[in-house]
Order: structure tokens, then C-alpha cells, then sequence
């Protein structure tokens, strides 16, 4: 039951992300990019400080700058993000922020010279090539959404690469905690030195902002880091990966979003590329038994 509980905590996790991608289109209606930012990490910080206030006693030198990292990480990736939504769409936005899986190895390779093996190959090949039938356009560009969502996945695979180097040492929720706080404050920093200082509120935009605060944020979190406790990392890889398809579903129900045959087929290789890159453990176990 343990690992049950684990596991039905990484889907609520994937599907309050994929939901987020809605979310932030939405709110990208009433609200710029860093308002939206602001007040989504400015929110989330205080639940996760009145919630978990015992973790506060956690924060250590060591944690507050590992923190701080991680959450200058969190802006830049979640700038791209959001930047992007406002040139494309958000299924598109939601598969290409997926790629982070197949990055990851890459970073630890460049870092850490780990080898990168051929199942990690296979899937990076079969990810760009899901990428052309997903983003490139007859005249073989891909729209300028589309590149700050792919900037915006390499962001996200920095983000999970060093979040699993630095719980490693450190507790996972006194560091996001820090994080969040980090990610408030550079959203308002640039929310300032913009000149964007809200001066009218809207009923539906206020709205949006408690949902992916308390729901895309908060509580997506908190399921990802008590549930990473009881499921198989392999299998919490692949169900957070599914995000993507539900951001999809979320985006043809509620925005009646429209893809064509040639998206779909990037869509379906870009998904098959990333349960392929998280697989590859089973397969090299199941070739030692044999």
C-alpha cells in the first residue's frame, strides 16, 4: 500500500503540472509574465512556511545557499516557460518542457563525464525528431514559443539535476522552501525594474493565481517530495513525465485547442522518447537476470 501511496501521489502531482500549463495561459490574459510569478511563489512560500514551520529550524547556511540556487534556477526556467505561452500554445509548451528527462543525462555527462548510454541516445534522437513533427512549420522554423520552451526544459532538467545532488544532503522541504522565497524574490526584483507594479485587480485573475499557487505549486510539490518516499524512482520518473499529456488534455477540453495529425505524431514520439530514456534500467536489470 506504501508504494500504491506513493505512486497515486506522483499522478496528482502530474496532474495539477499539466493543469498548470492551462493555468498560466489563462492567467497571462489578466496579468505580465513576472506578475503571475510573483504572486504564484509569493503565495506558495507562506503555505509552505505556516505547514511546514518546524522545517524553518532546517535552514542552515549550507541550505540557504543551495536554496538560493535552486530558486534562481526555478526563475529562469519558469520565465522561459511562461514567456513561451504567450507565442505558443500550451500543449506544444507542455511536451517541449518534457524534454528536461532526456537533458538531464546530458548536463550530468558535461558535468560529471558520466557516460551518456545508447538507450539515452536512442530516446535524445527520437525527441528531436518528435520536436520537427511537433514545432517545425512548412517553412522548417520553429515559432518563437516553441524555442523559449525548449530553452525553458533545459532550465528544468538544471533544476532536477541539482535538486537530486542537494537532497542528497539537505532537507528536501527546508530547501524548497528557500527556493520558493528565491524564486519570489527575483520574480519581484524584475516585477519592479519593469515598472509592473499591479495597480487594478481582477476577480478571475486573483483567481488563477491562488490555483497555481496552492495547487500547481504547493501542493504539487509536497506530493512530489512525500511521494518520491514510498514510490519506485524509475516508475515516479515516467508518471511525472505524463504532465505533458495531460497539459494536452487540458488544453483540447477547456481551450478547445486543435492539433493536427502531423502534432499528434510528435506528441506521441516525443512521450515515447522519454518513457524509453527512464526504462532503460529495467531493461539492462531484467538482461543481468537472464
Amino acid at each position: 500500500m506504501q508504494k500504491y501511496k506513493g505512486e497515486i501521489l506522483m499522478l496528482i502531482t502530474a496532474v495539477m503540472w499539466g493543469s498548470g500549463f492551462i493555468g498560466m495561459a489563462v492567467g497571462l490574459e489578466y496579468w505580465t509574465v513576472f506578475q503571475l510569478m510573483a504572486g504564484r511563489f509569493l503565495l506558495a512560500s507562506i503555505i509552505l512556511s505556516i505547514i511546514f514551520y518546524k522545517k524553518l529550524k532546517l535552514i542552515t547556511k549550507s541550505v540557504l545557499w543551495k536554496g538560493a540556487v535552486l530558486g534562481a534556477i526555478l526563475f529562469g526556467a519558469f520565465t522561459l516557460q511562461t514567456m513561451g505561452l504567450e507565442y505558443t500554445t500550451p500543449s506544444k509548451n507542455a511536451f517541449l518542457t518534457a524534454l528536461n528527462v532526456i537533458i538531464v543525462p546530458i548536463i550530468a555527462y558535461v558535468i560529471y563525464k558520466r557516460r551518456i548510454d545508447r538507450f539515452e541516445f536512442i530516446a535524445a534522437g527520437m525527441a528531436i525528431v518528435g520536436i520537427g513533427f511537433l514545432s517545425l512549420q512548412d517553412s522548417l522554423t520553429i515559432n518563437f514559443g516553441d524555442f523559449l520552451s525548449i530553452l525553458c526544459a533545459v532550465g528544468f532538467a538544471f533544476d532536477i539535476f541539482y535538486t537530486n545532488v542537494f537532497v542528497k544532503t539537505e532537507d528536501a522541504l527546508a530547501l524548497t522552501i528557500v527556493q520558493f522565497y528565491t524564486a519570489t524574490i527575483l520574480s519581484m526584483i524584475s516585477l519592479l525594474a519593469l515598472g509592473e507594479v499591479p495597480t487594478t485587480y481582477s476577480t478571475e485573475g486573483i483567481y488563477i493565481i491562488l490555483y497555481l499557487a496552492v495547487f500547481c505549486t504547493a501542493v504539487a510539490y509536497v506530493c512530489q517530495n512525500i511521494g518520491m518516499q514510498y514510490a519506485n524512482p524509475t516508475k515516479s520518473a515516467i508518471i511525472l513525465s505524463t504532465e505533458a499529456l495531460f497539459g494536452t488534455m487540458f488544453s483540447v477540453w477547456l481551450l478547445s485547442e486543435i492539433l493536427t495529425g502531423r502534432m499528434w505524431i510528435g506528441c506521441v514520439l516525443i512521450f515515447v522518447a522519454i518513457i524509453f530514456a527512464e526504462v532503460k534500467p529495467t531493461f539492462r536489470r531484467k538482461k543481468v537476470y537472464v
